[in-house]
């Protein structure tokens, strides 16, 4: 005998219920733990999962530090394998649609888009992280990477190992990035210094250095604002 509606969890009328307003009023109607429901719905099925995301954003405190926090924290946080790997990759793909909305635009032109995502891909993380940029002579974003891993509050960059990717990658300038995860994005000593070392390495070679970016949870500083470049 097929089960009554009596008998079906009281989540199972929740889930429609939120699919048909998705599909009604769109994404904007929803609250960020509804929007989490909705990821967390495939990844635990049988399961009332609006307590798992409320208890998810108050750790995490907002949907893009969640869905780019580290595996071990969000298996920590009482989330299966599965679960993890659902948030990880709609991380992904957000940060790869991002990227994908400044390729192949005139960058200089864009400013505020490259800032946007380069706080979306590093303001979350907890160590430090060095990226470059690279532009063709035109200023189209050509490719970026994660040239270095740091610590909490130091990364190794050499100048020789920054021009020898420009070249391989074909650039004719870079833009520097990297992240100061304390917050503070008031440029040391050091990263003064390694600039320099940078500009004068790739200027013989006819590679310009547009900027510098330091990205912090809240803010980001930039060394030709701040005449440092």
């Amino acid at each position: 005998m097929a089960d009554s509606a009596s008998d079906l969890p009281h989540y199972t009328g929740h889930r429609d219920r939120l699919r048909a307003r998705l599909f009604s009023a769109g994404p904007d109607s929803f609250q960020d733990y509804e929007l989490l429901e909705m990821l967390l719905f495939a990844a635990i099925p049988r399961r009332d999962v609006k307590p798992i995301a409320k208890s998810l954003l108050a750790e995490f405190k907002d949907l893009w530090r969640l869905i780019h926090a580290k595996p071990e924290r969000l298996i920590a946080a009482g989330l299966s394998e599965s679960a993890a790997a659902t948030l990880l990759v709609t991380g992904a793909i957000a940060l790869r649609g991002h990227r994908m909305s400044i390729i192949e635009r005139p960058l200089l032109n864009s400013w505020q888009r490259i800032v946007d995502y380069c706080r979306a891909a590093m303001a979350h993380e907890t160590k430090e992280q060095f990226r470059l940029l690279f532009l063709d002579r035109k200023n189209h974003l050509l490719d970026e990477e994660v040239h270095q891993h740091g610590t909490i509050d130091h990364t190794p960059v050499y100048p020789r190992e920054v021009v020898q990717r420009a070249l391989e990658v074909g650039a004719g300038a870079i833009v520097l990035v990297h992240n100061h995860p304390s917050g503070d994005v008031t440029p040391s000593k050091a990263d003064i210094d390694m600039t320099r070392a940078i500009v004068a390495a790739c200027s013989p070679l006819g590679i310009t250095v547009h900027d510098h970016i330091i990205v912090g949870r809240d803010d980001v500083a930039s060394f030709k604002t701040l005449k440092l470049l």
